[in-house]
């Protein structure tokens, strides 16, 4: 008798093969059968008209310290995601000596958005190197899978101290030694290595991060650690100023490790052609049989703004900031005030608080083209006749008005949606090229990240609702070939090879989902982290079960409690 038989199910089995009818069949933590009819189970599953397919594995989240004191990894978890990634983009908390402990803190609050108090709270720091972090991962117990790369920033400091929170050049000294902690921690399990270089990341007094001009020789002795160790991914996101030295230096990682690389892709409006150009440099090195990628998002890289969200159109101006700082009841009445709303619209955003903003996130001051309300049911492709420069227009007032009484309207809790990247044109249809490039991974939930601006760890859901289902302003994507990114693409791509599909003796990772009744909510925000710290949330609706090495551990979106969830490490 088998454990747990889910009948009947419409299985995607996450190869990309046609779907088809039958039974799933779990015995222990494996999956016994696929398709077909399977003998009794223990506990049975009527799946008639749901979708059984892989959990998602899920390669760009940022759950470093919250993984070190949460079990359930939410909103992911909820979302149906089995496997996490984190240490991405260059930050993590090891190694770490004791003195940078305040220091790699405010890095990742000002890089991640991700509160420091929170962090303070959060954080038991019973590590120093990267193997002793493996290890208290290891040892909490957790509903969903977790793994974890090596991080470029406070790699360098540990090695570096003060000279790598100045920007200095690496020693010889300095090389080998990063380049043989690289070694160590991918043999302790670390599945690879991340680094950014990109003004996009900055302190929160607006300071670059450690890494950001690091020698290319400091990364080529990192990339041939990873040979050594034989495993690993090297990920990395740029801003691209010299193209042709940035592939220059990935294609030598690629060809001296022999391990995969991969950047981060997204569309820019500044240089619309920037991203073809990009992927003409991946189809150029897998031309050479280098194993270069471009990892690339589902939706916008989008911010979602209100009056309780770490950003807002109006918080750049000096009356708002001054107000921003009251409790949130007394802020809102003091907002409805004609005298206060007259005196912020009068104002234009401050270059002082511009400073501190990242290049591509200072365009919430100016472009309400660009700017949606956020409803109950979010739209993540939405039309120009939704954007607040056009609903304003309707009105006859200016979209700054229109913006402001919208947000301080109702009770206070409405947001609007900025798509920062991957929106230039005002629809999906480059990011349906970059998903449908055979030479992408997909990726950039951000989960457990930006914590306060934005929501994208549903963006497992927003492949199959949106992308699948719903789109109405240009081609869908097929079931099959969807679900195969979210599962057995990404799994293998860091070398996870018992899972990610559904086949006799893989991993019983497993979501059984109500594709017709799948829906999202829109981002809330909620006060649940250590020391009361804040994040936005995405509730969804229509996964009826997710299945964590054999063991139910969401039903009908309720917390089962189970926490069959462990540390994956790196094999060689």
């Amino acid at each position: 008798m088998h454990d747990i038989v889910i009948r009947g199910g419409t299985i995607v089995d996450g190869t990309g093969a046609p779907a088809s009818v039958g039974d799933v069949a779990i015995n222990g933590d494996r999956i016994a059968q696929v398709g077909g009819k399977a003998g009794p189970g223990k506990r049975e599953v009527k799946a008639d008209g749901r979708l059984v397919t892989p959990g998602w594995v899920d390669v760009h989240t940022h759950y470093d310290g919250q993984a070190t004191w949460d079990p359930v990894l939410a909103p992911s978890s909820w979302h149906g995601a089995t496997t996490i990634v984190f240490g991405n983009c260059g930050v993590g908390f090891a190694p770490v000596r004791r003195e940078h402990h305040k220091m790699l803190i405010d890095l990742m609050e000002g890089v991640e958005d991700i509160p420091g108090i929170t962090l303070t709270e959060g954080l038991k720091w019973d590590w120093e190197s990267f193997p002793d972090y493996l290890d208290a991962l290891s040892r909490l117990p957790r509903t969903i899978d977790v793994a974890a790369q090596l991080a470029h920033h406070p790699l360098r400091v540990y090695v570096m101290g003060e000279r790598a929170l100045a920007r200095e050049n690496a020693t010889a000294e300095d090389i080998e030694t990063m380049g043989r902690l690289t070694e160590e921690a991918l043999r302790a399990g670390a599945v690879g290595f991340t680094t950014s270089r990109t003004d996009q990341h900055k302190t929160l007094e607006g300071d670059l991060v450690p890494g950001r001009y690091a020698e290319h020789e400091e990364l080529l002795a990192i990339g041939r650690a990873m040979g050594r160790a034989a495993r690993g991914a090297f990920g990395m996101l740029s801003d691209f100023e010299d193209e042709a030295a940035d592939f220059g230096w990935m294609r030598q990682i690629a060809k001296d490790s022999g391990r995969p690389v991969w950047f981060l892709l997204t569309d820019r409006s500044y240089d619309p052609q920037r991203w073809r150009r990009l992927m003409d440099g991946v189809r150029a090195a897998r031309a050479d049989n280098l194993p270069l990628s471009a990892q690339v998002a589902g939706r916008p890289v989008g911010l979602t703004l209100g009056l309780g969200t770490s950003l807002n159109p109006f918080g750049l101006r000096e009356a708002f900031a001054e107000v921003a700082k009251l409790p949130p009841a007394e802020m809102l009445a003091k907002l409805r005030t004609p005298e206060l709303r007259r005196l912020i619209l009068s104002q234009e955003a401050s270059p002082r608080l511009l400073e501190v903003l990242p290049p591509l996130s200072r365009q919430i001051a100016t472009r309400w083209d660009r700017m949606y309300p956020l409803g109950e049911t979010p739209d993540y492709e939405p039309p120009p006749e939704r954007s607040i420069e056009a609903l304003a227009a309707r009105e006859g007032v200016t979209p700054a008005e229109y913006c402001y009484d919208y947000l301080v309207g109702g009770d206070g809790s409405r947001m609007v949606y900025f798509p920062v990247t991957n929106y230039v044109h005002g629809d999906l249809e480059v990011v349906r090229e970059m998903i449908e490039d055979p030479h992408t991974l997909l990726g950039l939930s951000d989960g457990g990240a930006h914590c306060g601006v934005i929501c994208d760890a549903s963006l497992n859901t927003t492949m199959l609702a949106h992308w699948v289902r719903d789109r109405t302003r240009g081609p869908r994507l097929p079931l099959e070939y969807t679900v195969k990114q979210m599962t057995s693409e990404t799994a293998a791509f860091f070398g996870f090879r018992d899972r990610g599909r559904l086949a006799p003796g893989l991993k019983a990772d497993v979501n059984v989902i109500d594709f017709d009744g799948l829906h999202l909510h829109s981002p809330k925000m909620i006060f649940d982290l250590p020391a009361g710290g804040r994040r936005l949330v995405q509730q969804v609706d229509g996964y009826d079960m997710t299945i964590c090495s054999g063991m139910p551990i969401f039903e009908k979106g309720q917390e089962t409690g189970a926490r069959p969830g462990k540390l994956v490490r790196s094999a060689g």
